[in-house]
């Protein structure tokens, strides 16, 4: 591995070892990731539900587990008609209660269930699954693309409920009694279906859902003789459920939408025929055509000579760029003016839009400390509150001789807010908002975890080469300090340096190239971590080496390197069997967005500062030009020391693309990676710009600050209309159809809320 160049910034050669994966999958790409493809079901759910008791979504799991699951048999299926959160937490309850099954996982952004076992338990899952109210029927169909049923289907029940108590109220005004009798129909009508759902999620495991607490404030209300309202409060609860339902699916929407931009087929060319395929037969290597308007596949790289393509989907970019041939195209961008054609570099399941959909799976089991929080309190609040209730029901008229009927409607009202729907989805809601939103503007963010991180930050360190940097250096100067010749000194250092993808590395050889130099083979490359780089060639010793680590250099000759240093430049000095022949200088160019990105940086109140291992003048004129503190001269492990010395003062990001950046982006608070980094930095990093600019940076934290505020804004939302009618409900001023109703709004005022976050600002 060339772990470490000259300058000490340690880029990686074309071949580097495999980091161990962050989030449990496979070693990740730029913008690429590998997705098990598993039998593709889909689930049609009767109702929703708020499971409070269910087990909590899974952790990030450990190295530990994964491989102690790395025998298991995965099995995923596509479930559609999840309202809330909590119906994916009864589902696991089911699921988990199998034999066999050691994991199961409800994904409601992308609405999977993903399911390890360590043996084939396909039926079993599905029975159980189906005694808990829901549906897995086989298709190769995801939820993104199956076709929906009409509205009066899905509203038969909604619309029948609510036509028997318009009659009811019609008929009581002509014959009080009948009337009073169709109430009680309507009622039961409404309470068979939500009665038969409560007692399939008892027998699953989830005795404390909306459903059972349904259940009981419905017969108790018939009870006790309020029929109208008893059936009023099942109109309202089947309104609340469509409209959870709807809020549910603008919630995934961010996703959908991503999965709508892969076509399901693509134009291959074989043997100058044309033949369309699906997306799972395009192997790297292929050639495919796109027409004038339509979408990539997969991930290209093109081969027509020049085009237009429209990348706004993927990178927010909203104008169109032109690519030239050997360019490579990400998946989802639009061909604007031209049929073009491409060679496909991605694997089935590894393009951009696979890599983005992955990371927002992933996402649930990496989950703020907020949601951590939420999902534990709400899993006691429903049994608290039905314990409540049964206190309200039985101590005044036992203690103090009040009436049983008041305080038997109060404890019937006292379930009904129980439900902690709306505190359930509010912070799920406001995170897949988000990080969906993020991925529209150019930024991956890899979980909810990652997400409130990055809205704590105060200050952060960038690296050089290649993050503020372009990373294509041009080799601006030779400094010769002896008899050797400028064409022969270059023809050395491109031969030591040859195969080496470090961008000083890239800019000598392409400087050799340029010159038409014979380049000669080298044996023997080795890496001085920090130092440089020595390889044999043509039987000499041939080193190119920082300037404090090169032995034997003169005062004149250190004052030369010094000279060419305060202007900015990184040199490297060329040694032949230990004697100095002279010194290459090498310049590199900032960012065109860098300064004005450090600057909205600065707005939103984040100090900024550079880490490098290039040389302190050369750093001091890059750090002038940006206006921002810098530390040089580092090694990985000194940018490490620093990285963990900063924190302890505040939470700190580490911006790089650099293999040897990694260690740094995972001692600091926060790691970010270039989109053109390396896949050790990108899998090590918590957060990657996808359109390689720094300018993103600012909105990306913009965007997780205004997410933080959300979900304050939703628990409180959520917890304060329950305190509200907890009060009114117990002095008599609330009743129980205006607390059925305060529910299903609070579950609908707080993901309108979160979808505020996908409005695109300005």
């Amino acid at each position: 591995m060339h772990q470490d160049h000259a300058c000490g910034c340690g880029k990686p050669r074309a071949s580097h070892a495999a980091a161990k994966p962050l989030c449990q999958v496979r070693q990740a790409r730029p913008l690429s990731l590998s997705i098990h493809a598993a039998t593709p079901v889909t689930a049609d759910t009767a109702g929703c539900c708020c499971d409070s008791n269910s087990s909590p979504g899974n952790e990030a799991d450990t190295a530990e587990e994964s491989d102690r699951r790395g025998s298991t048999y995965p099995f995923s299926w596509q479930v559609s008609g999840m309202d809330c959160p909590s119906c994916a937490r009864t589902i696991e309850t089911a699921v988990r209660q199998v034999k066999g099954v050691t994991d199961a996982r409800v994904l409601f952004s992308s609405e999977k269930l993903v399911v390890n076992a360590d043996q084939d338990v396909q039926n079993a899952v599905e029975q159980a699954v189906k005694k808990a109210g829901f549906q897995l029927a086989a298709s190769s169909a995801t939820s993104a693309t199956s076709p929906a049923s009409p509205g009066w289907q899905q509203n038969r029940m909604l619309i029948l409920l609510a036509l028997l108590v318009l009659a009811s109220s019609v008929l009581s005004q002509f014959a009080p009694a009948w009337g009073d009798r169709l109430f009680v129909l309507t009622t039961l009508v409404g309470l068979v279906p939500v009665a038969r759902s409560a007692w399939q999620r008892i027998r699953s495991g989830s005795p404390f859902t909306i459903e059972t607490l349904m259940t009981l404030a419905s017969a108790g209300a018939l009870i006790i003789g309020a029929h109208a309202e008893a059936a009023m409060v099942l109109v309202l609860f089947q309104l609340g459920e469509q409209l959870e339902s709807y809020a549910a699916s603008r919630a995934r929407s961010g996703v959908t939408s991503l999965m709508a931009l892969r076509p399901e087929s693509a134009i291959r060319l074989e043997q100058g025929k044309r033949l369309e395929v699906p997306l799972a037969a395009l192997q790297p290597g292929d050639v495919i055509e796109v027409a004038a308007g339509s979408r990539l596949p997969v991930d290209g790289r093109l081969i027509s000579p020049l085009a237009s393509f429209d990348e706004s989907a993927l990178t927010g970019e909203s104008l169109p760029v032109t690519r030239a041939s050997g360019e490579k195209i990400l998946a989802g961008a639009t061909s604007v003016d031209r049929l073009v054609m491409l060679e496909v570099v991605s694997k089935p399941g590894e393009s951009a839009i696979d890599r983005i959909l992955q990371l927002i799976e992933e996402a649930e089991t990496h989950r703020a400390p907020v949601e951590r929080f939420i999902d534990q309190f709400s899993r006691i609040y429903t049994p608290l509150v039905m314990l409540l209730s049964l206190l309200v029901m039985v101590v005044p008229p036992l203690l103090f001789a009040g009436d049983w009927q008041p305080w038997i409607y109060k404890s019937l009202t006292l379930l009904l807010i129980g439900c902690p729907c709306a505190l359930v989805i509010s912070t799920p809601a406001a995170i897949t908002s988000g990080l969906a939103a993020a991925a529209r503007q150019g930024a991956l963010i890899k979980g909810g975890a990652a997400l409130e991180r990055l809205s704590t930050l105060r200050r952060m360190a960038f690296d050089k080469t290649g993050t503020l940097t372009l990373g294509k250096p041009q080799l601006t100067q030779i400094l010769r300090f002896g008899e050797a010749r400028e064409s022969e000194m270059l023809a050395l250092s491109a031969a030591a340096e040859q195969g080496a993808t470090h961008p000083l590395a890239s800019a000598i050889v392409s400087a050799a190239q340029a010159r038409d130099l014979d380049i000669p083979d080298a044996q023997d490359q080795q890496v001085q971590a920090g130092r440089g780089i020595s390889a044999q060639v043509s039987g000499q010793q041939i080193q190119l080496l920082t300037p404090g680590h090169a032995p034997g250099l003169t005062p004149q000759q250190s004052a030369q390197i010094a000279q060419q240093e305060a202007e900015g430049e990184t040199l490297v000095v060329l040694m032949r069997d230990g004697e100095a022949l002279g010194a290459l200088a090498l310049r590199d160019q900032l960012r065109d967005d860098a300064v004005d990105a450090l600057k909205a940086l600065k707005k939103l109140g984040i100090e900024s500062l550079m880490l490098t291992g290039d040389n302190p003048r050369a750093a001091a004129a890059i750090a002038r030009q940006l206006d921002i503190d810098y530390r040089a001269s580092l090694l990985p492990a000194d940018k490490v020391a620093a990285i963990r010395e900063l924190s302890q003062q505040q939470p700190l990001a580490m911006v790089g693309d650099g293999i040897n950046d990694a260690p740094a982006m995972k001692a600091a608070t926060l790691g970010i990676a270039m989109g053109s980094g390396t896949d050790v930095a990108l899998e090590a990093a918590d957060a990657a710009l996808t359109r390689n600019q720094l300018s993103n940076l600012a909105p990306m934290i913009a965007l997780a600050r205004r997410t933080r505020r959300i979900i304050h804004q939703n628990v409180g939302i959520a917890l304060g209309l329950k305190a509200i009618f907890l009060v009114t409900t117990l002095l008599g001023l609330t009743g129980l159809w205006l607390a059925v109703l305060a529910d299903s709004g609070a579950t609908a005022l707080v993901t309108a809320n979160a979808l505020r976050l996908l409005r695109r600002r300005a």
